[in-house]
């Protein structure tokens, strides 16, 4: 399928937000509009760490929780996420959803799998699938000789949930086939926007030298999904920590996102480590501390 724009019309179509994205990042908004919600990985990746996170980010008063494809479908057979979620009191705006986008051979395996889960998020409230990339060995890996594919497999996976009626939203993933700047700015400005939307993570961008406030203004039309965490090169936590104790210039972020008119919740999130110096639960808290100073509500 054939992209509806290139970059130059792209830039031409986004030119009126940026101007309002342009204002100083001091300049903070009179109210805050986005909902603060909490990824599951921060208590781990495994079916039956599902619960604890739900629970956990319900009671710091979170206003969502983003789960894994692979966890939605594993807890169909126990009856589903639903109950957990409903008894908590907290809802399903988004999940993650791990695709192959540079295997063509697993392409049409690749697009009912995504079809399979998108309909158990639909079921669950949810409206936003993630899309986290494939990982790939970084020294070895051609982009550009793999980037006509990416785009392909991307524009099929939207189209299918699309047509379920949900958001596909692209991921860049540090190790993954769309790590760079350069990667992103790429995909995004070729895949069919009326398909494929954008869902960044903040940290990893910066992690990997580059400008998160930068992509977020130039994106932010078609951003649907965020993951908000922190990044010091520390020793824990893949080198990402709690809000407020890094390096990433989050006043800036949120205040960029603020001004964005598809955007709905914003999603905190931190890797797992071992032996790390604070539990999960711990670091959902100083996150949230620290979004409170910003201005951001909690429930109570």
């Amino acid at each position: 399928m054939e992209p509806t724009f290139g970059r130059r019309e792209f830039c031409q179509a986004i030119g009126g937000a940026l101007m309002l994205a342009g204002a100083p990042a001091t300049q903070a908004a009179p109210k805050r509009k986005l909902r603060i919600g909490h990824t599951s990985i921060t208590w781990g990746f495994r079916p039956e760490n599902a619960e604890p996170g739900i629970r956990q980010s319900a009671k710091l008063g979170y206003h969502g929780y983003e789960s894994l494809g692979e966890v939605l479908e594993a807890w169909e057979a126990k009856g589903g996420l639903g109950r957990i979620l409903d008894e908590a009191g907290i809802p399903l705006p988004s999940t993650y959803f791990a695709v192959n986008l540079t295997g063509a051979e697993q392409r049409t395996a690749e697009v009912e799998k995504v079809v399979r889960w998108g309909k158990i998020l639909k079921k669950l409230g949810g409206s936003v699938a993630v899309i986290g990339p494939n990982g790939v060995k970084r020294a070895e890996f051609d982009f550009r000789a793999s980037k006509a594919g990416i785009v392909a497999a991307l524009n099929d996976i939207g189209k299918a949930l699309h047509d379920l009626g949900l958001a596909a939203a692209v991921h860049q993933h540090t190790r993954t086939c769309i790590e760079t700047s350069e990667e992103v700015y790429a995909v995004m400005e070729a895949v069919d926007s009326r398909y494929v939307t954008f869902g960044p993570d903040v940290a990893q961008l910066a992690a990997g030298g580059a400008d998160p406030v930068r992509i977020l203004k130039d994106f932010l039309p078609v951003i649907t999904n965020i993951h908000l965490k922190d990044w010091n090169g520390g020793p824990h936590w893949a080198g990402y920590c709690p809000l407020g104790q890094g390096k990433v210039d989050l006043p800036a972020v949120m205040d960029v996102l603020e001004k964005s008119t598809r955007l709905k919740y914003v999603m905190v999130e931190l890797d797992p480590s071992r032996n790390p110096p604070m539990t999960p639960e711990e670091t959902a808290r100083a996150s949230k501390v620290y979004l409170q100073k910003l201005g951001y509500p909690f429930r109570s």
